[in-house]
């Protein structure tokens, strides 16, 4: 592998790769092993088998990965596969390593179980993908097909494994089983994106204002958030307009309209949900 592939960020993406892939383990055999319930994609396969045969998850897990790295290696970005690798080896350890803890969470509430499961299991697969990296199985036969056919959707290769996961879930274990699975799988999915988008609820502002430019001036002294100036025509006079685009955070949108009200009553102000925001300002910011 290319040694300028290892630098300060690769070296970052490692750490949380190798974290985010054991903090899912820990949400795969403290609550989904102790209510035998299954995980999606290729971890949901191997408890079937640990399940039904009793040979380890964590083995099989790594033994499935092999060939897959392999493919991963010749045909799929390096960078990506070293990641994949990171992430399917502590997540094999993890599952090994963390197997004797599935009994230590004393709860027979299967609702419970497969809730705290979900989300645990959910906010590690996100620190993962939200660090480029993967923990491999399906994750490495969906980049290869979007690569090989990129018209190809590569969500419905998981839900295609997902919803065979559940219907072996109903053979063996009960439709009751199934149903708290496919709950679980819905809430790993949730938290997932969530963790990849972030937490911080921050707010994008379309602001027409027939005193555009004391509103724009008041927001970056009072709230010390640049303004952008998109221009644009009313439907109806045909007039010009200069529309006022910012991005706040939660806490400062209501003194945002305060500012706003207190210059012009009458401004039009639309807020949408801003679902990443990156930059001068917001990189890493919890404001």
């Amino acid at each position: 592998m290319n040694s300028k592939i290892f630098n300060k960020q690769m070296y970052k993406d490692m750490f949380f790769v190798a974290l985010g892939s054991l903090v899912a383990t820990l949400g795969v055999n403290l609550f989904l092993v102790n209510a035998n319930l299954l995980s999606a994609g290729l971890s949901g396969i191997t408890l079937i088998v640990q399940y039904v045969t009793g040979f380890p998850a964590g083995y099989l897990f790594f033994i499935l990965n092999i060939p897959l790295f392999i493919l991963s290696y010749k045909k799929l970005n390096k960078r990506f596969t070293f990641l994949s690798l990171i992430g399917g080896v502590t997540f094999s350890i993890g599952l090994i390593v963390t197997d004797p803890l599935t009994n230590v969470i004393k709860i027979d509430d299967i609702m419970l179980l497969s809730m705290y499961g979900g989300v645990i299991s959910g906010i590690g697969y996100g620190i993962v993908f939200s660090n480029r990296g993967s923990t491999g199985g399906l994750d490495i036969i969906s980049a290869y097909i979007k690569k090989k056919y990129d018209s190809f959707d590569i969500g419905s290769i998981s839900f295609v494994v997902n919803c065979i996961i559940v219907l072996v879930s109903i053979f063996f274990f009960g439709a009751s089983s199934a149903l708290y699975t496919l709950f679980s799988m819905y809430i790993t999915s949730y938290l997932l994106d969530k963790v990849m988008k972030g937490f911080n609820k921050n707010k994008m502002i379309l602001i027409i204002s027939e005193k555009e430019d004391r509103v724009s001036n008041n927001i970056m002294e009072k709230l010390g958030r640049s303004v952008t100036f998109l221009y644009g025509k009313g439907g109806y006079k045909k007039q010009e307009k200069r529309i006022l685009y910012c991005v706040v955070s939660l806490r400062q949108l209501p003194k945002l309209k305060y500012l706003v009200r207190e210059i012009d009553g009458n401004a039009f102000i639309s807020i949408l949900d801003a679902a990443e925001v990156q930059g001068a300002g917001f990189n890493g910011s919890f404001l």
